[in-house]
């Protein structure tokens, strides 16, 4: 089935959002990293622009800028609208209200689109969706990042995830996951799933993070293999 922009809500994140939400510290940054799903997001654009390496995957980079423009320009006024009528689900601190909310996305939003055709270019915005195999090698990458995709989407069923997270894994030494909730502001389902699974074999854990815009969304997940270990205590515990 052809992927339809129609079907698609844009909606995009900027560089410090992204820094918090996966603890990014410079060896981090310094690494050469791949982020899933990452759509109009600005931290490709900007993290270029620092001088860093990342390449973004989403199946919307099939599409031209005018028409991801439009979709945006679209799709806006219906996820602030929805955003109106769940408040109570969301943390009013860094972000203070639905106005400044709007600002922060419209402005990655519009960095990315600024961005987006050079990127093409460079290769740094690739067409692809989960879980079909990508066209790099394996542990070409040295972080990957999943933002508001994977374990939010718990709809799309446990295989899906762990498929997808496989092929993350193949291509990348570490995996990291955010948010852990559902798009109901509740733990996902497939959480305690795709921990065991991959526990067998990799070393995983669950960590807080200094990003918290969901309520209560303020962990995520991390997946390394044991050649190239980790740096912080293990927590193997959903809890």
């Amino acid at each position: 089935m052809a992927f339809e922009l129609q079907r698609v809500v844009p909606w995009g994140r900027n560089f410090d959002e992204y820094r918090r939400m996966f603890t990014l510290r410079e060896e981090d940054l310094s690494k050469r990293i791949i982020s899933f799903g990452d759509g109009p997001a600005g931290f490709n654009a900007q993290m270029t622009t620092l001088g860093y390496q990342v390449v973004s995957l989403d199946p919307i980079y099939q599409f031209s800028k005018a028409s991801l423009g439009q979709r945006i320009r679209e799709t806006k006024d219906e996820v602030l609208a929805q955003l109106r009528n769940n408040e109570a689900n969301f943390v009013w601190t860094t972000i203070k209200d639905i106005p400044e909310l709007e600002q922060i996305r419209m402005e990655a939003m519009q960095t990315f689109l600024a961005d987006y055709e050079a990127g093409k270019e460079q290769g740094r915005y690739v067409p692809h969706a989960l879980p079909d195999q990508t066209p790099f090698q394996d542990d070409e990458f040295g972080l990957g990042l999943s933002s508001h995709f994977l374990i939010l989407y718990a709809k799309l069923g446990l295989e899906f995830h762990l498929q997808s997270i496989r092929e993350m894994l193949r291509i990348c030494q570490e995996v990291r996951i955010f948010p852990l909730l559902d798009l109901d502001a509740k733990e996902s389902s497939v959480l305690p799933d795709i921990v065991d699974f991959f526990s067998k074999e990799y070393t995983v854990s669950i960590e807080q993070v200094s990003y918290e815009f969901q309520r209560n969304g303020n962990r995520m997940l991390r997946i390394a293999k044991s050649s190239f270990g980790m740096d912080r205590p293990v927590k193997n515990s959903i809890n």
